[in-house]
């Protein structure tokens, strides 16, 4: 059975992500990446395999060179997922940091009124 993979698998690896920042500015070869890691060649390989599943690399030859080209465009599905759930998210930060600043506020008059008796 054919493993399926998305985006969300892609980016839920500290060394995949890792992987995404390094090519997302220059194209680099499969051991350039490698070197750039204190994991085995074998390892970043799998990473590599695993973002090109999900579409955010492609590989190109160039040579006898194998060539990891970014194609970052997927990551939109990341975006517009967590897009969803930033105004809910943003709304209860906002109530959070109103309920604190009430709070702050109650101490600093207490702190005066104590100050004054």
């Amino acid at each position: 059975m054919e493993t399926r993979r998305d985006v969300f698998q892609a980016i839920a690896d500290p060394t995949r992500r890792q992987i995404i920042d390094l090519i997302a500015g220059k194209e680099y070869n499969l051991n350039s990446i490698a070197e750039n890691f204190d994991v085995s060649r074998q390892a970043i390989s799998v990473h590599v395999k695993i973002l090109v599943e999900c579409g955010l690399i492609v590989i190109e030859q160039q040579g006898r060179e194998r060539f990891c080209k970014p194609q970052l465009d997927k990551l939109d599905e990341v975006e517009q997922w967590v897009s969803r759930y930033k105004k809910h998210w943003e709304s209860h930060l906002d109530n959070l940091e109103n309920y604190l600043a009430k709070i702050q506020k109650s101490k600093r008059n207490a702190k005066q009124s104590r100050k004054y008796r």
